[in-house]
């Protein structure tokens, strides 16, 4: 079958600061871009979930916020936009109260989440918190237990009573319930595991960085996944996470901001004028991607998200795409 979406925009929140802004300051800086993306257009924003600064930031004794804490009390602040996860790792939340905190939260702000969820993948962090570290196959195990436990409790009337290899729960009962039911975004790239549990159980996936090329080739692999399953894979929605998004008045000015951020990669980046970062969105569009997570490179600067906004924005803000399986 083929359905319609719109083609939507969400802006990555920084969850730790480079250039030693710490503290209070650097989440007035996070409040001002939200203020600017909630005002320009954007749909919604992303907190990403880690306890310490990617690896190129580890020997730094810099700030880093803790996702939920920040999500929520951001999602309080900037009510106009939706909040996701972009994800959650599975292993550092009990799956029933993983549950309860969302649904408490899509009481307190109905319709306005996504829950962002992964199977972890940062041994580091995991090590220095004092959470075991388990194989990926048996990540990937409790990451589809913790989906389960998950919509059950959302779901069923009464108690729920689960018992699984990783997980239980026994005569569980989880109100209110969350009414819209929140979208879970499945986010990862393993080709035989992840995305098969993807095409079981999201309905929204995420890739984490990649080229278009990468992107498509994954996109073929859960098509083939949904296949086996019964499943059209046009019900799931394409997200693509992009983590340098550096837009200027010229080519030259916005490779000088790519070129300067912690978080460039040529390939998972997008780089140049309005006009050139609009056509790149639109191939990644036609490949199927219906919703972007930005992370901007001249952070804490404002010109970037604001332009985005003036001069990108509007050239999709109206459009329907088709999606086809």
């Amino acid at each position: 079958m083929t359905t319609e979406q719109r083609v939507e925009f969400g802006w990555r929140v920084p969850e730790f600061p480079t250039d030693k802004t710490w503290g209070h300051p650097f989440m007035v800086q996070v409040e001002e871009h939200l203020a600017a993306a909630e005002d320009g257009g954007f749909a919604s924003a992303w907190v990403a979930d880690h306890f310490v600064p990617f690896p190129a930031w580890q020997d730094v004794e810099t700030d880093n916020v803790e996702c939920w804490t920040t999500l929520t009390y951001l999602a309080a602040r900037f009510q106009r936009l939706t909040w996701g996860s972009i994800v959650l790792s599975q292993s550092f939340r009990n799956p029933a109260l993983l549950a309860k905190m969302a649904a408490t939260l899509c009481s307190l702000a109905p319709g306005r989440l996504v829950l962002g969820l992964g199977a972890g993948w940062k041994e580091e962090e995991y090590r220095a918190y004092g959470y075991s570290f388990p194989p990926i196959r048996t990540r990937i195990a409790q990451l589809a237990e913790t989906v389960e436990i998950v919509r059950r409790l959302w779901t069923t009337a009464g108690s729920v009573t689960y018992e699984g290899q990783h997980y239980a729960i026994r005569d569980a009962h989880l109100q209110p319930k969350p009414d819209p039911l929140p979208p879970i975004m499945i986010g990862g790239s393993g080709e035989r595991l992840m995305l098969r549990l993807i095409a079981e159980h999201a309905d929204w996936y995420n890739l984490p960085g990649g080229s278009l090329e990468v992107y498509k080739h994954k996109l073929e692999v859960l098509g083939q996944h949904c296949a086996a399953i019964g499943r059209d894979p046009a019900m799931i929605r394409k997200t693509w996470a992009c983590e340098c998004v550096a837009v200027a008045p010229t080519h030259s000015a916005a490779q000088q901001l790519a070129e300067a951020s912690p978080f460039y990669d040529a390939a998972n980046a997008l780089v140049g004028t309005p006009d050139e970062v609009a056509a790149a969105l639109q191939r990644w569009i036609e490949a199927g991607v219906t919703y972007f997570q930005l992370r901007f490179a001249d952070f804490p600067h404002l010109a970037g998200v604001r332009l985005f906004a003036r001069e990108v924005l509007p050239r999709f803000a109206t459009a329907r795409y088709a999606i086809r399986p």
